[in-house]
């Protein structure tokens, strides 16, 4: 989502709405895990995407993404330069590529949304270098969703490691709240200041979702209105989780227990 200014509140969730954001959490999860499986050049994204219309179905769950706001996909897929809200279409993966799958399900009324980075075959060094560092930073980012710090920890922490890493953020486009909705407060850019923004408290359930550029950090809007792409059209990748926060370690609501990198 694009950054604004909000004042509304962070929506706390007790523990009965946990629990269907933990089913929600894991149904997309799943479904997320099964569709990385199915990449490999000569597939296009297109179908991709009706292969996820067809998981969800099964599921008993409906897209989260498909008509919201009108956007066309039932999940976001993104190619290589193309860093989020990609649309499937009849483009051919090719060889090489990185594919971006982001699967958000609406599940018994609640949200689960989460995304990940995979390799279509091998892929250069340096791309395969910039899915591992965009992952492992998400990963390093989640330990800071704990009650009482600051969501601008989070934040910081993320664009630390994206710069030591040679690495830029895209800062128009920002991770969220989620819940009954898609887009909650509070607002999560990858980029901040320790110390500020809003205190975390328990019960809060956060979508972070590092999306990291190869090369520079500026980005544009395709003419379909949705596909965001570098301006450099180099490649950038793109990991998301949805984590709920505790008084203790943070919980990984869309957590498979796998890795999708070798």
């Amino acid at each position: 989502m694009s950054p604004k200014a909000s004042h509304v509140m962070i929506p706390i969730k007790n523990s009965q709405e946990i629990e269907k954001m933990r089913l929600a959490g894991a149904v997309a999860a799943n479904i997320l895990q099964e569709l990385a499986a199915l990449v490999v050049p000569g597939l296009t994204t297109q179908d991709i995407d009706e292969a996820a219309g067809k998981l969800m179905e099964a599921a008993g769950v409906r897209s989260a993404f498909l008509g919201y706001r009108s956007f066309p996909g039932r999940i976001c897929i993104s190619l290589n330069e193309e860093v989020v809200h990609g649309i499937g279409s009849k483009r051919i993966i090719q060889y090489g590529d990185i594919v971006k799958l982001d699967v958000g399900i609406n599940c018994e009324g609640w949200i689960g949304d989460t995304a990940t980075t995979v390799p279509a075959g091998m892929i250069q060094p340096e791309v395969e270098r910039l899915v591992s560092v965009t992952q492992q930073i998400l990963l390093s980012a989640i330990p800071l969703a704990t009650a009482g710090r600051r969501l601008g920890d989070l934040s910081s922490h993320i664009e630390e490691r994206t710069l030591a890493a040679g690495y830029s953020v895209v800062r128009e486009f920002v991770g969220h709240g989620v819940g009954r909705n898609l887009h909650e407060e509070p607002q999560i850019p990858n980029y901040g200041k320790r110390g500020t923004g809003p205190k975390l408290k328990a019960g809060m359930t956060l979508a972070i979702e590092p999306m990291i550029n190869l090369g520079k950090a500026e980005v544009r809007i395709l003419k379909d209105k949705w596909t965001v792409v570098t301006e450099d059209s180099r490649p950038s990748a793109h990991f998301e989780h949805t984590v709920l926060v505790t008084n203790d370690e943070p919980e990984i609501l869309t957590w498979s227990g796998k890795t999708l990198l070798k």
